[in-house]
């Protein structure tokens, strides 16, 4: 049976982490490792998380240079399989999202899985505001513009080995420079789950302001340079443009 390890980071994360916690602890796939790895947070996060230790596997306090270094720390006190990453302002649709992906992995040997991503409001989680339908992947689609929602992105714990794990010297694109170095520059496997995985608040990091967008972007094209790739001439605006019709009207 694989084992998939779940990694959610927090600091500073009370508001919203219980809903995380129970999302992950109530998963009806019986082989989950929980790792926490937490900034040293400074209101009640860890009062929380120690709530439900006993379902998990391990918890982490210490300084960390941002979320990209705190969610590499979880994958090297990984042992699963099948790395889940988790934020701790997002939750799993319901309690079979970790078995579905398992046994999609199982099922086509694929290096990776995917599904599609629900942002919802921050104060109101059934109130749905975009819709990430990703598709199907195949090789070139980065050219147009294409990711996959990070959160519904699992891979196996051995592309991280062979393939490296988030560059430091990103603050926002990190995952985005990930996923184009396994998906599009080393071409590992993936798989596609046509269903909604991961609900996540809205507010993050790179769309926060315009300057940061435009930052986002900035770093977006360098991903690109960092891997050898070129982009087209039109990738890196189509990217933010096809967010404009996952917006609920």
């Amino acid at each position: 049976m694989l084992k998939i390890s779940v990694i959610t980071t927090t600091y500073n994360s009370a508001s919203t982490i219980e809903d995380t916690l129970k999302s992950v602890i109530e998963q009806d796939y019986p082989n989950v490792e929980y790792i926490i790895i937490d900034g040293l947070s400074k209101d009640n996060t860890l009062e929380i998380v120690n709530k439900y230790k006993d379902k998990i596997a391990k918890i982490i306090s210490e300084k960390d240079s941002g979320i990209y270094d705190a969610l590499n720390k979880g994958i090297n006190a990984a042992t699963g399989d099948i790395i889940a990453l988790l934020h701790s302002d997002d939750f799993y649709m319901d309690k079979t999202v970790l078995s579905k992906v398992v046994a999609e992995f199982e099922k086509t040997k694929a290096d990776s899985v995917y599904g599609n991503l629900y942002y919802v409001h921050k104060d109101n989680t059934n109130k749905i505001v975009r819709k990430w339908v990703s598709g199907k992947y195949k090789h070139g689609m980065f050219l147009n513009g294409w990711m996959p929602p990070h959160p519904a992105f699992f891979v196996k714990r051995a592309c991280y080995e062979k393939y490296g794990m988030f560059n430091l010297q990103f603050r926002s694109a990190a995952d985005y420079e990930l996923m184009l170095r396994f998906l599009h520059k080393h071409k590992i496997t993936t798989s596609y789950i046509k269903q909604y995985l991961v609900k996540m608040r809205t507010g993050g990091q790179s769309n926060a302001s315009v300057k940061n967008r435009v930052k986002a972007n900035q770093e977006d094209r360098e991903a690109w340079v960092v891997n050898g790739l070129k982009p087209r001439i039109y990738t890196l605006t189509f990217k933010p443009l096809r967010k404009i019709v996952q917006f609920i009207r």
